[in-house]
């Protein structure tokens, strides 16, 4: 059985030095197919981002009676966070916070001023701001619970109904990007794939005459088999390497010109956050795709 595995790794690493320029544009091939499921990777983790920074900044306010004491306000907000687990944050504004910002953004327009000044007393409502991390529906059943619940007595309104429409646009328009991505991942993956499968195939046909000479001597399908997945298995892992290298510092030399654009946001931080999965990745798919290939090119098209 050793003499046959030393045999086996023998003829692949021979016939890996024998066809160097078909070796050369399998490697290339997979490299490419690699640094695109990369690139679908970091693209879904970037749209993730802007997705979610878009939906932060989605929110359903509760607007309080005047006279409600901040202990009240403050008992609602906890009781939402407690027992909502639709609820992902709730913000406390208070009345003079809430003249503070009017008064910050509108600084330069005198007819604001004017009409505060005239109106005198402080004509802003406390409120809650309320996010959440899923769909429109539960921003509908927070503002059913508020409107419908002990808490009812204290509120004055809640916005949800100025907001339905755009919060249901941002929530549609999430939805269609990830569908797109999807989409557009699973075809691009399909045609790499046939591109790596006839690379392959080409290699595994230029030794379709000794493969017929292992054959006529009796060689066991394993026999015939092994050295071209083991072919395959090192274009992956040498794909692998390359494309890995090129990963770490394409994420590092982007990751700063990314933050300008996205303020927040890290490419290396991410590319750190799921190192050990970006690996697993990047070998599941070179090694995968070149063994998976030679395997069925061999039993298939070459009749072993």
């Amino acid at each position: 059985m050793i003499t046959n595995l030393k045999r086996v790794f023998n003829f692949a690493f021979t016939d890996f030095y024998r066809n160097k320029g078909m070796s050369v544009a399998a490697i290339f091939v997979l490299i490419i197919t690699i640094s695109l499921v990369t690139g679908l990777f970091f693209i879904h983790g970037i749209s993730n981002y802007l997705i979610n920074t878009v939906q932060d900044k989605i929110d359903i306010t509760a607007y309080f009676k005047s006279d409600t004491q901040e202990e009240d306000i403050l008992y609602v907000k906890d009781e939402l966070l407690k027992n909502n687990a639709l609820v992902k944050n709730v913000e406390y504004v208070s009345k003079d916070e809430a003249l503070a910002d009017f008064n910050a953004k509108h600084a330069d327009n005198s007819v604001f001023s004017k009409a505060l000044t005239e109106v005198g007393d402080n004509p802003f409502l406390p409120s809650l701001n309320i996010s959440t991390s899923g769909d429109p529906s539960e921003y509908q059943e927070i503002a059913n619970t508020l409107n419908q619940s002990e808490f009812a007595t204290f509120i004055e309104k809640v916005d949800f109904s100025q907001k339905k429409d755009t919060i249901e646009k941002v929530f549609a328009i999430t939805k269609a990007v990830n569908l797109f991505g999807l989409i557009l991942g699973v075809v691009l993956m399909m045609e790499v794939i046939l591109v790596v499968f006839n690379t392959i195939k080409l290699i595994v046909e230029s030794s379709k005459d000794e493969i017929a000479t292992m054959r006529i001597v009796g060689a066991s399908t394993w026999f015939v088999r092994a050295p071209f997945e083991i072919q395959g298995a090192l274009f992956g892992i040498i794909s692998f390497a390359i494309c890995f290298t090129l990963t770490l510092f394409i994420a590092y030399f982007l990751s700063g010109p990314l933050g300008v654009i996205m303020p927040g946001y890290s490419l290396f931080g991410y590319f750190l956050s799921n190192f050990f999965l970006i690996i697993l990745i990047q070998l599941g798919v070179g090694v995968g795709l070149g063994v998976i290939s030679s395997f069925i090119v061999v039993m298939k098209y070459l009749k072993v």
